[in-house]
């Protein structure tokens, strides 16, 4: 992928276009237009405050002019299926020679207007959602494990574990830290080229397949850093998150939180960072001792007297660093953990 245009139609913005944002944001050099009618004319900067001067257009006629060579859907509509609008811009892509990579629940591969159609033009599709054939069932080779796992969770979906878990990743690497990163969504596995889309793993063999990634993983590493899914107090997702968790066995946590957030993304009341933290805790002591090393949080609607005041409370409250990587920068978040895997 030497030249992505980014497909998300009426959806860019900072939270709807999750996937193809991070690719704004971590592979900018690799990003040559996005596609959005409604804020076509603008540049990347204009929308997310990252992505300097990245254009967007409405239609991938338009997108041509950049050359593009792959599409990347950077956004899905509800329930993960295609729309039309979504069809007809695949569709000129593919005509036009361009690799599809989609993270969508509906797999492109298996649609036969569109796997016929890239078939025609001898173009590839990229289902990143598909999950692993044959499945892997749980043997609990945590016990034996010996390299160290890291976890990013949450309290909510859209709270940052996958900005998270990269930001981690690339930090303590350039600190010279052997780290393997294991993407458990669409996005993590297109920036990481690797990982388990653990949302489309059947219940019984979710646990199993994150064991399985980690039990690939060569012993010499410093740190496995595993990117993590929803919320344990999310009552639509909480079911992924504990297989991720059963699946890590992690050695330690690190908690993300937007502390202004007042519902969660299915209209129910936050629960307490605290709360949240004490649950994870608690799921984990039956089978060895894990701990939370730091906390980072996404103070984007919050202003800068506020975030700074919101993380000294939660550095007092739950002695550990606390951050926005993004915005603040390490504030010994990064330290701390360099310090426990050393």
């Amino acid at each position: 992928m030497n030249s992505i245009a980014i497909l998300c139609p009426n959806s860019f913005d900072y939270i709807l276009n999750k996937t193809g944002n991070m690719l704004i944001r971590y592979k900018p050099e690799s990003v040559s237009c996005i596609i959005d009618s409604d804020k076509a004319g603008l540049k990347a900067q204009d929308v997310l405050s990252y992505g300097g001067d990245i254009p967007v257009v409405a239609n991938f006629d338009e997108a041509k002019e950049f050359s593009p060579d792959s599409m990347v859907i950077g956004s899905a509509p509800q329930g993960g299926f295609i729309t039309e609008i979504y069809r007809m811009e695949l569709r000129s892509a593919i005509k036009y020679g361009c690799n599809i990579y989609s993270g969508m629940h509906q797999f492109l591969n298996d649609d036969k207007e569109i796997s016929l159609l890239a078939k025609e033009y001898g173009v590839k599709i990229y289902d990143l959602r598909r999950p692993p054939n044959p499945p892997h069932f749980s043997k609990g080779s945590w016990k034996d494990r010996k390299s160290k796992v890291l976890l990013i969770v949450g309290t909510d979906c859209d709270t940052g574990k996958m900005t998270t878990a990269w930001e981690i990743s690339e930090r303590l690497k350039k600190r010279g830290k052997k780290i393997e990163f294991i993407g458990t969504g669409q996005t993590g596995i297109l920036l990481s080229g690797n990982g388990i889309p653990v949302d489309a793993v059947v219940g019984d063999f979710m646990a199993g397949e994150i064991e399985y990634a980690i039990d690939q993983i060569e012993d010499d590493i410093d740190l496995i850093i595993v990117e993590g899914q929803g919320s344990l107090t999310n009552m639509y997702y909480a079911g992924v998150t504990l297989g991720l968790l059963h699946g890590a066995m992690p050695d330690y946590m690190v908690m993300t939180d937007e502390p202004n957030r007042k519902l969660d993304v299915t209209g129910y009341k936050m629960a307490s960072i605290g709360i949240v933290m004490d649950l994870h805790l608690s799921l984990m002591n039956n089978f060895k001792k894990s701990k939370f090393l730091g906390i980072n949080l996404l103070t984007l609607h919050m202003d800068e007297d506020e975030a700074l005041n919101t993380i000294a409370d939660f550095e007092s409250e739950f002695q550990i660093p606390t951050t926005d990587l993004i915005r603040f920068g390490n504030r010994r978040l990064i330290e701390k953990i360099e310090e426990e895997i050393s």
